[in-house]
């Protein structure tokens, strides 16, 4: 019977203290959040109770599994020990994770509460982000390097690899060139201010908004809901487009290919009325001028000041939208059109009526030459005179053998 009631005892008992440790310390939390809602640390601690309860859980059987006597325990006591002390590393690992990003996403949130600058909140967010992603690798490879050294044998590998690490850091340098390279480039961006969660950026013609920043990779969300991936290393070592770096504030602008009869004036007033009705301008500035011809067009250009990069998308295309309808319905002349009917010929000087008259004599009298040429060499030859041909001489005369 004491070989039943001891094992429960130690494992019901663990538990037990475990879910109790877990219930006080979540008490107490829900009793600091409320009395200091201003301090959001409280509530995301809160998040730490089962890593919490796993770490007490197996620290309490590690420090009593031999107690229960048990013929198991007896026979497999090594082997339970060093699993329990897996588990025990493992959730101290976890919960450290868990209690670093609590405390770095509260420090984040009462910032972004009280700071007034879009571009150092997303500044700060992405060095949040990578502060909380170094702070886990860092966790993971100390727990994974003390799970290893729990095991006799390791140890001695151990001892040995310190033995020859200068030659083992330099083959890893080699073979991980391209990993390092990007683990630097990402403390780059995240310290360099380079490019932050949430900008616009534009990267090999692609638009679209930063999503997430890593150690290894960047991902940007482009308008059309893709996912573009890409190295860090990319935005170190190749220039690229941040329409949110500087401020926000953007110039949309729209060209339109019109023929020369196009109104301008008319189009300014039409421009006008479209900007102020617009919500997407944002009251700055607005022009339209005429900024290249060619010989069958004109280049007309608006410009209309927007506060973001979006705003500056829409007000391109509504002007652009509501122009051409407006020219297509007053002024269908004013669109570009392609010419088959020759055109009209200037008014000519006294001086050039002049030489056309004299050039028509000289085609007339010319032609009139080459009429009288043509007439006589369509007469018949006369009999007799000067015209009649000689008679034929010499073998080709006609003679007596001839039609013989």
């Amino acid at each position: 019977m004491e070989d039943v009631l001891r094992p429960l005892v130690v494992i019901g008992g663990s538990l037990a203290i475990t879910l109790v440790i877990g219930w006080a310390v979540d008490w107490l939390l829900r009793r600091a959040d409320a009395r200091h809602p201003e301090t959001p640390l409280w509530d995301r601690l809160r998040r730490c109770r089962l890593p919490l309860q796993v770490t007490v859980c197996t620290a309490l059987l590690s420090g009593s599994y031999d107690k229960t006597e048990a013929s198991v325990v007896q026979r497999h006591g090594s082997a339970i020990g060093q699993l329990l002390a897996l588990v025990l590393i493992a959730a101290a690992a976890w919960l450290a994770v868990r209690v670093s990003s609590a405390i770095v996403e509260s420090s984040y949130s009462r910032y972004a509460s009280s700071a007034h600058d879009p571009a150092r909140v997303r500044r700060v967010r992405t060095q949040v982000t990578l502060i909380q992603r170094v702070v886990a690798a860092i966790v993971g490879v100390v727990a994974a390097s003390a799970m290893l050294l729990t095991f006799p044998t390791m140890r001695t590998v151990g001892t040995s690899m310190l033995a020859s690490a200068g030659i083992l850091g330099v083959v890893a340098g080699v073979a991980a060139q391209s990993t390092l390279g990007n683990l630097f480039a990402g403390l780059q961006i995240a310290f360099g201010d380079m490019v932050r969660i949430g900008d616009t950026v534009v990267v090999d013609g692609e638009w679209g908004t930063v999503e997430e920043i890593t150690l290894t990779f960047l991902s940007v969300r482009t308008w059309d809901e893709r996912r573009i991936t890409m190295p860090v290393s990319y935005f170190t070592s190749k220039p690229f487009e941040n329409w949110s770096r500087g401020g926000t504030q953007k110039v949309a602008t729209v060209f339109f290919h019109l023929d020369h009869s196009a109104p301008i004036e008319e189009m300014r007033e039409r421009l006008r009325e479209i900007v102020q009705k617009s919500p997407a301008w944002d009251g700055r500035d607005w022009n339209l001028v005429v900024t290249d011809t060619t010989p069958s067009t004109m280049l007309v250009r608006a410009l209309i000041t927007a506060r973001d990069p979006d705003d500056a998308w829409t007000v391109r295309c509504e002007v652009r939208e509501k122009m051409i309808t407006w020219l297509r319905e007053t002024h269908p002349h004013a669109l570009p059109r392609i010419a088959t009917a020759p055109a009209a010929q200037p008014p000519q000087t006294p001086l050039e009526r002049e030489r056309a008259h004299e050039r028509g004599n000289e085609r007339r009298t010319t032609f009139a030459r080459f009429e009288d040429g043509l007439r006589k060499d369509a007469q018949p030859p006369r009999q007799g005179g000067y015209d009649a041909q000689p008679p034929k001489q010499g073998y080709d005369a006609p003679g007596p053998w001839q039609g013989h």
